[in-house]
C-alpha cells in the first residue's frame, strides 16, 4: 500500500511547527515517530493534505525533573525513556510499561508524546498517564494550556487537542517510595494488549492507597475507581484482592473483536488487577 499524496514539511523549531498548524489546521497531521501514523497513511485511513515532520525539532526532546514532576519531551523516544536512570528513579512505572510496547525496533522509533497523543485504547502510556496523574502541556500559536490526563483522553484515538495545538511535553507525578507494577496480556509478544493494568501504591504496609488504570477494556484508558476503593486502607488479603478484581471487572464494558470477546476481557482484567495489587502490596 502507498499513502495518498501530501505536502511534506520539516520545520526545525517549535514556533515554526505552531505557525504551520495555525495555517493548515485540521488539514495537517504531525509526524512524530510514525509507528502509528505511517500505517494509517499506507492504508489510506488518514489523508492529510500536509504532513509536518517533527524529527528536527530538538526542543521537544529530553527528560528533566521540575517542581515534583518528571517532565518528558513529546519527541523523546520510548526506548530512551525506558532505559533512562532518571526516569527509573522518578517514575519506575514508565519503564515497567514501556517494556510491553511492541518490539525493540518500534520503541527505538516511537515517541512518548506520539503514543499519548494517538490515544490508542490499548496504549500502555495512556494508563501510566492516568495512574501517575500526568499533565499534558499543549501549545498553539496563541498560547499554552495544561490538561490533566483525565481531561486529555476523550475516546478511541481522540484527545482534547485542537487542530492547531501540539503536545510539547508530559509531566508525570513523582511519588517517592511508591510501589508500582504494570501487567498486560496479548496473544503474542508485541501485539496490542487484550487487557492491561497500571498499579501504583502510595500507602504503607497493610494500609494500601492505590491507583489503578486499565487499557484494552474500553474506548480509552480507564481509571478503576471502584477497585481502588475496594482495597484502599485494607489489609490486602486474598478476599480483599478478589473484591477488587470483581469491582474492576464490573466497572468496564470491553469491546469484542478478533483478539478476544468482551466477557474474556472482563475476566482477564480482574485477574490482572489481583496480580498487580499483590505486586505492589
Amino acid at each position: 500500500m502507498k499513502p495518498p499524496p501530501f505536502r511534506y514539511l520539516r520545520p526545525s523549531g517549535e514556533d515554526e511547527v505552531l505557525q504551520l498548524l495555525a495555517e493548515h489546521g485540521d488539514e495537517a497531521k504531525v509526524l512524530a515517530g510514525g509507528q502509528s501514523l505511517v500505517p494509517l497513511l499506507n492504508f489510506r485511513l488518514a489523508r492529510p493534505a500536509v504532513l509536518i515532520d517533527l524529527a528536527m525539532v530538538d526542543q521537544l526532546r529530553g527528560v528533566r525533573r521540575d517542581d515534583g514532576h518528571l517532565v518528558i519531551g513529546a519527541m523523546t523516544r520510548q526506548r530512551e525513556a525506558e532505559t533512562s536512570a532518571e526516569v527509573a528513579a522518578a517514575a519506575p512505572l514508565i519503564p515497567q510499561a514501556l517494556g510491553w510496547v511492541g518490539h525493540l525496533q518500534i520503541r527505538n522509533r516511537g515517541t512518548v508524546g506520539g503514543s499519548i497523543a494517538h490515544a490508542d485504547p490499548a496504549a500502555e502510556l495512556t494508563a501510566v498517564a492516568l495512574a501517575l496523574d500526568a499533565e499534558m502541556v499543549v501549545r498553539s500559536a496563541t498560547g499554552e494550556r495544561v490538561l490533566a490526563a483525565t481531561d486529555f483522553f476523550e475516546g478511541p484515538f481522540t484527545t482534547a487537542l485542537a487542530p492547531d495545538e501540539l503536545l510539547t511535553e508530559v509531566r508525570f507525578g513523582v511519588l517517592e517510595g511508591a510501589r508500582t507494577a504494570f501487567l498486560e496480556l496479548a496473544r503474542r509478544s508485541g501485539d496490542f494488549a487484550m487487557a492491561g493494568v497500571a498499579a501504583v501504591n502510595t500507602g504503607s504496609a497493610g494500609t494500601p492507597d492505590v491507583r489503578l488504570a486499565a487499557i484494552g477494556v474500553g474506548g480509552s484508558a480507564t481509571r478503576l475507581h471502584a477497585a481502588e476503593d475496594a482495597v484502599r486502607g485494607r489489609d490486602p488479603t486474598d478476599e480483599v484482592l478478589r473484591e477488587a478484581g470483581e469491582a474492576a471487572s464490573g466497572a468496564v464494558d470491553p469491546p469484542t473483536d478478533v483478539h478476544a470477546d468482551s466477557e474474556y476481557r472482563k475476566e482477564l482484567l480482574g485477574v490482572l488487577v489481583r496480580r498487580a495489587l499483590r505486586q505492589v502490596a
